[in-house]
C-alpha cells in the first residue's frame, strides 16, 4: 500500500481503489483508505495531485469524507462517498463545478507507486527582477482563446500569421501571434515537454512567424494542468523556461489553472510567478511575461517585481457588452495605475467575433484605449470585417493607447448613464471619453474641467476622424463611446 506521508504512520489495514475511465476534471485516479481507530485516506488527482480526506467515517461498507474545496466561498468543503461491494467501489463526490460519479477496482501496491502524485519542490523565496525595458507600451497582438479554445494547430497558425499580415494589421502595430491553450503534449523520459501531434516543429513555427515580422507567444500553467486540461509547467518551472526559449518564443502567458489548488495564498502565489519569472529571466532570451491569476491579491503591486510585464486583473471575457462592460468599467479600473513595462490587463479583445453591436465594440476599443490596456485580438483574423478592421487599425484611437506615458485613464465625471473619462497624454495633450452605458441614445460633452484646465483648445473627434468645437455637445448611441483628443498644454503642477 503505498500512502502519501501523513497517512502512511495511520496504517493499519489499507485499501488502494484504481480509477480508469473517469470524467477528465479532477481526474480522479485512486482512492487510498487507511483503516485503524479513525480512518484516514486520500483521493489522486491529475488536477490537484493529493486530496487529503477530511472527517472520514466508516460505517459497514460506506465512507464518507469531505474535501477541501475551491473558488465556491458558499461550499468550501465537498461531501464524498464511496460504497464497496462486489469487490468494486463506487465513488460519488464533486469539487468546484464537478458532481462525478464513478466505479473503481482493487488495486496493488505496485499500481499505488505508478499513479502516485509527486509534489513539486518548494518554491523559491519570493525576490525581486529588475526591470527590462521590455513592453514599454502596451503589447497589440492575437490570441488563439477567445475564437478556437484548444482546437488549434500549426496550419490555424500559421494562417493568423499571414492574416496578420495581409490585413494591414501588422502594420497598424500588432505584433505577437500568441498560441494558448492546447498545444502541449507529454513529456519525455528527461521530463522535457513535447508540443503535441498538431504542432509537429515548433521551433520551425517561430521561424515561419517571425520571418513574417511577427512574434510567437505560449502558453503554460503552473499547476499540474492547465485550464483545459493540457500538461501544466509543476515542477518542470525552469525546465520549460528553456524549452519555451529554445525554441524561440517571444511571449510566455502563465495562467493559474490548477495551481490555484497548490498556491492559494498571496506568499504562495507571488513566489510561483516569481519562480516562472526568474526562470524566463535566466534564459538570456527577451520574452514578455503575461500574468494570469484572474487579479488576485492585488497583483498590480507586485506584478512587475516577479518579473511581469502585464497582469490579468479580472477572469475571462465573453463576446457580450455585459460583461465586457463589466470588465471594462468596474473591475479594471480598481488596478490603476499602470505604466511602461507594467500594464493592467482586461483580457482580450473580442472585436470581430460578432457578440456585439459596432457600437459595443467601439465603447470596447475605446475602453481598452482609455485605459492603457495591451490590445490582444481574439478572433479569426482571415475573416476580419471592414467594420472590425477600421475599429482595430484608426491610428489616432491606437495612439492614445500606445501613449509612451502609460497613464490608465480614469473617469471623472458621470451624468445619468453618461460616464466622461480622462488621459493625460505624454505631449501634454488629453484624450477624453465619453461613454453611454444606458439603453438609449444621450448626449453630453466635454467640460474644461473635465480636462484639468481652464479651457478647451483644439479637440478632434478620433472616431469620426474631424476637428470639432469646443463647445460640441455630442449625441452618444446606446452603449456606443466618443473619444477625443484635446490639444494644449497640460495644467502647471
Amino acid at each position: 500500500m503505498i500512502l502519501s506521508a501523513p497517512f502512511a504512520a495511520h496504517v493499519a489495514a489499507a485499501e488502494t481503489w484504481l480509477f480508469d475511465d473517469g470524467p477528465a476534471y479532477p481526474g480522479v485516479t485512486m482512492l487510498q483508505v487507511a483503516d485503524g481507530a479513525t480512518p484516514s485516506g486520500a483521493l489522486t488527482t491529475t488536477w490537484y495531485g493529493t486530496i487529503p480526506m477530511l472527517n472520514p467515517r466508516r460505517t459497514g461498507d460506506t465512507l464518507v469524507f469531505d474535501t477541501r474545496n475551491l473558488n465556491d466561498p458558499a461550499r468550501p468543503t465537498r461531501h464524498w462517498t464511496a460504497r464497496f461491494a462486489d469487490g468494486a467501489v463506487t465513488l460519488e463526490g464533486g469539487i468546484w463545478h464537478a458532481d462525478l460519479k464513478q466505479t473503481g477496482h482493487p488495486g496493488t501496491d505496485a499500481e499505488a507507486a505508478r499513479r502516485a502524485f509527486h509534489p513539486a519542490p518548494d518554491l523559491p523565496p519570493l525576490g525581486t527582477l529588475p526591470p527590462d525595458n521590455l513592453a514599454l507600451t502596451p503589447p497589440m497582438g492575437w490570441s488563439s482563446w477567445n475564437k478556437f479554445a484548444e482546437h488549434i494547430d500549426d496550419a490555424t497558425i500559421r494562417a493568423m500569421a499571414d492574416a496578420m499580415v495581409s490585413s494591414g494589421l501588422r502594420d497598424a502595430g500588432y505584433r505577437y501571434i500568441n498560441i494558448d491553450d492546447g498545444w502541449q503534449g507529454t513529456r519525455d523520459r528527461n521530463g522535457v515537454l513535447q508540443p503535441n501531434a498538431k504542432f509537429p516543429d515548433m521551433k520551425a513555427l517561430a521561424d515561419y512567424v517571425h520571418g513574417k515580422g511577427l512574434k510567437l507567444g505560449l502558453y503554460t500553467s503552473p499547476g499540474p494542468r492547465t485550464c483545459a486540461g493540457y500538461e501544466g509547467s509543476y515542477g518542470h518551472v525552469e525546465q520549460d523556461a528553456r524549452s519555451f526559449a529554445g525554441w524561440g518564443i517571444d511571449y510566455v502567458k502563465y495562467d493559474l489553472c490548477s495551481g490555484e489548488w497548490f498556491y492559494a495564498d498571496a506568499d504562495s502565489v507571488q513566489r510561483t510567478y516569481y519562480q516562472m519569472g526568474a526562470a524566463l529571466k535566466a534564459t538570456g532570451r527577451p520574452i514578455i511575461y503575461s500574468l494570469c491569476e484572474y487579479g488576485r491579491f492585488a497583483v498590480s503591486r507586485w506584478g512587475q517585481q516577479v518579473g511581469g510585464h502585464l497582469w490579468r486583473t479580472t477572469g475571462d471575457i465573453t463576446d457580450d457588452y455585459a460583461t465586457m462592460s463589466d470588465i471594462g468599467f468596474t473591475r479594471n479600473p480598481k488596478f490603476a495605475p499602470a505604466g511602461p513595462g507594467a500594464w493592467n490587463d482586461p483580457d482580450m479583445l473580442e472585436i470581430g467575433n460578432g457578440g456585439m453591436s459596432d457600437d459595443e465594440y467601439r465603447t470596447h476599443m475605446t475602453l481598452w484605449a482609455m485605459q492603457a490596456a495591451p490590445l490582444i485580438m481574439g478572433h479569426d483574423l482571415r475573416r476580419t470585417t471592414p467594420a472590425a478592421l477600421r475599429l482595430l487599425t484608426n491610428r489616432d484611437v491606437l495612439a492614445i493607447d500606445q501613449d509612451p506615458a502609460g497613464v490608465h485613464g480614469q473617469m471623472v465625471r458621470k451624468v445619468g448613464d453618461v460616464e466622461i473619462w480622462r488621459k493625460d497624454l505624454r505631449d501634454g495633450s488629453v484624450a477624453m471619453a465619453l461613454f453611454n452605458r444606458g439603453e438609449r441614445a444621450a448626449t453630453a460633452s466635454a467640460l474644461p474641467a473635465d480636462t484639468g484646465r481652464p479651457t478647451i483648445g483644439a479637440m478632434r473627434d478620433l472616431w469620426a476622424h474631424r476637428a470639432v468645437p469646443a463647445a460640441t455637445r455630442f449625441r452618444i448611441p446606446r452603449h456606443g463611446a466618443i473619444l477625443l483628443r484635446i490639444d494644449g498644454p497640460a495644467p502647471p503642477n
